[in-house]
């Protein structure tokens, strides 16, 4: 099954919006439409309406990448599942379009939805894309990028689980910045240092006259 592609459809999702940048992109329906990617299908069923109800959804999924961040493992899991519970998938068999060398289809797992307006089918497959991903690598490789202010969501697949920020700029912004500040901590500290030396300095030519 294709973890990473479902699991995607979450963070997508969560990432629509920056509540610490005061920005959101999801204001239409051809914005809701886009988050669905390659699958046209889905996408076509998005009305006006889907548009409040995706902005509801995102604001669930994000608690559960919040609470994986904090370490509250227990609150993501409940998170989850209620959203599981909400908007549930069946499994199917699929070959469609993979054929390998002889032409046979090269079966897979496929998330087959059956929802009732396309927020359901989206928010089943975001979930329990997430939930594959959550129960395969573990709660800790659900996280919020570190680098302010973004906080966007993130998976971390790396095999030391090391991941703290949710893109190559952001990481690089955050090591930029804990540089400068310490040239800064330095530089203040060179500082104080030479104006205790210069003060002391200044103590010992006066005991001497």
């Amino acid at each position: 099954m294709e973890l990473a592609y479902y699991s995607d459809y979450a963070v997508r999702l969560v990432n629509s919006e920056e509540p610490t940048r005061g920005t959101d992109t999801l204001t239409s329906v051809e914005a809701v439409r886009e988050l669905f990617g390659a699958n046209a299908s889905a996408a076509r069923r998005a009305t006006d309406a889907d548009v409040t109800r995706f902005r509801s959804v995102r604001a669930r999924l994000r608690a559960v990448f919040q609470a994986a961040d904090e370490g509250d493992e227990t609150r993501a899991v409940d998170l989850l599942n209620a959203l599981l519970l909400e908007f549930p998938v069946s499994p199917q068999i699929s070959g469609h379009d993979h054929r390998d060398d002889d032409g046979r289809p090269l079966w897979h797992m496929h998330l087959a939805d059956h929802p009732s307006n396309a927020t359901a089918g989206y928010a089943a497959i975001a979930a329990m894309g997430l939930a594959f991903h959550l129960t395969e690598y573990g709660v800790d490789r659900l996280g919020l990028c570190e680098a302010t202010p973004c906080r966007n969501a993130y998976l971390d697949t790396s095999t030391n689980r090391s991941r703290r920020y949710c893109s190559d700029r952001c990481a690089t912004r955050a090591n930029v910045a804990a540089y400068r500040a310490r040239k800064r901590l330095e530089a203040d500290r060179s500082a104080k240092t030479g104006l205790a030396a210069e003060s002391a300095q200044r103590s010992t030519a006066s005991g001497e006259r």
